[in-house]
This record gives C-alpha cells, sequence and structure tokens, in this order.
C-alpha cells in the first residue's frame, strides 16, 4: 500500500516529467532535463523554503533576547529552555524548520534515486498515455560530462554546494560560554555541526552510487537554494535597514 502510494506521488510524476522534458528539449540532453525538472521542484516547495529562511532570520533578530534569558536562568536549565521557546512561540519561530523542509524532500530524492537505479534506461511501462517516449536519450551532458558513468567531478560539486548551503542556512550566533547554554541549545548545536559536515559526504558518497544525473540534481537543487537564501536575506537587510532609518527619523522629528 505505501510502496503503491510512493510510486503515484512521488515516482511516476518524477519519471514522466523527466521524459517528458528529454523528448520536448532539441537534443533530448538528460543534463538539461534534470536541471529543468530539478527547478520545477524547487518552485514547488519554495514556500516552505521561504518560511524556513524567514524562520532563521528571525532567530538572528531573537539572539538579544535569549541571551538575557540565558544569563537570567543560567543556574535552571530546565526554565531556560521553557523561556527561550515561549519566545519562540510568540514570534512565531520554529528552529527546526530548515530540517523539515530537508525531511520534505527525502522522498523525491529516493523518488529520483529510483528513476536512475538502471541509469539511462528508464521504465518506460510507468509513462503516462500524454507523455511519449523518446527515440533517443543523450547522456552526454552539454557534449562534455557522461552522465551515465560516475563523474567525481560532479559529485565534488554536490558536496561543496551541499556544504556552503547548510552553511548559509544555519545561523550565525554569538559565542556563549557553554556552561550556559541549554540541553536543547547544545543538542541543537551538536546537529548542525554534524549537519554541516557530515551532509556533504554523504552528498559525495550517494552522488558515486548511482547515475550522475543524481549528483546534478543535487547540486542543481543546492545552487537553488543558496541563491534564494541569498535573495531572502538581502531583502530581509534591506527591509530591517529602512525599519531603522524610520526610527531615527521618527525620534530626530521628536526631538525638534
Amino acid at each position: 500500500m505505501i510502496s503503491m502510494l510512493f510510486n503515484e506521488i512521488f515516482y511516476k510524476p518524477i519519471l514522466n516529467g523527466l521524459v517528458f522534458l528529454i523528448s520536448f528539449l532539441p537534443n533530448h540532453d538528460i543534463g538539461l532535463a534534470v536541471i529543468i525538472l530539478t527547478i520545477l521542484v524547487r518552485l514547488i516547495i519554495l514556500p516552505l523554503s521561504h518560511r524556513a529562511t524567514k524562520t532563521q532570520l528571525k532567530i538572528k533578530e531573537l539572539e538579544p533576547h535569549i541571551k538575557d534569558i540565558k544569563e537570567k536562568f543560567k543556574k535552571d536549565n530546565q526554565e531556560q529552555a521553557k523561556r527561550i521557546m515561549d519566545l519562540y512561540k510568540r514570534h512565531g519561530v520554529s528552529p527546526f524548520s530548515s530540517l523539515i523542509v530537508f525531511i520534505i524532500q527525502i522522498p523525491l530524492i529516493i523518488a529520483l534515486y529510483r528513476v536512475f537505479t538502471s541509469g539511462a534506461s528508464f521504465n518506460f511501462d510507468n509513462l503516462y498515455p500524454f507523455v511519449s517516449r523518446p527515440d533517443f536519450i543523450n547522456t552526454k551532458f552539454l557534449g562534455l560530462i557522461e552522465l551515465s558513468k560516475k563523474s567525481y567531478l560532479l559529485a565534488a560539486l554536490a558536496a561543496v554546494s551541499q556544504y556552503l548551503q547548510i552553511s548559509l542556512s544555519i545561523p550565525k550566533t554569538k559565542k556563549i560560554n557553554p556552561k550556559n547554554n541549554s540541553l536543547g541549545d547544545n543538542l541543537l548545536q551538536s546537529m548542525n555541526t554534524q549537519l554541516k559536515f557530515m551532509m556533504p559526504l554523504f552528498a559525495f558518497w550517494i552522488s558515486l552510487r548511482f547515475f550522475s544525473g543524481v549528483a546534478l540534481y543535487w547540486t542543481t537543487m543546492n545552487i537553488f537554494a543558496i541563491v534564494h537564501e541569498m535573495v531572502v536575506r538581502k531583502k530581509a537587510e534591506n527591509l530591517l535597514k529602512n525599519e531603522g532609518n524610520s526610527r531615527t527619523n521618527s525620534n530626530y522629528k521628536e526631538d525638534n
């Protein structure tokens, strides 16, 4: 039952989307099809990614309040954790939102792995009636990289882009005495550190075990996420800057 639902919700749509794009592209380049499909998938989950990025920015804004709570309740870790969680709730913040976005992507990645299990030999029996089978599939991406084989270059790009994406998404916090950290803070910091270094290694390893299209998908996914993160942060910085200027002008008028 679960396998059937997975096939209908994730596997078949991705397979058909990829085959449709391959048929649509003039040179039937599977690499370009993977990139376009990846961008479409990212656009679908963009609202969740956008919310996660905004949440990370809110956490950064709340740092002074969090520091005050830690100083005030440094001898009571339980009360400290409770006050911080209450602060998050009041501002609509979920510290694990970025993990939720990653978890949502897991079924999509698994479905893509299944599509590429046989290399570029897709299971055309699962095509929708309106999706035509391409005459041939060009597995040489841009005429340079053979995607039907392992590519250490693409695997390395997947790992590096994963590291950059995680480094950018994890909010930078000021170093605080570890003795003042709650158990939840230490756990979150430990998880962030593990994600920062383990995920790139996992991306490199998994990219070498499957058809290189997986590495291309992973790299494109990360680049899209990095660009999105930078755009949202830039807009947030401009918004905060404008709010600061408005307060300054308001105070100046009151003084005069």
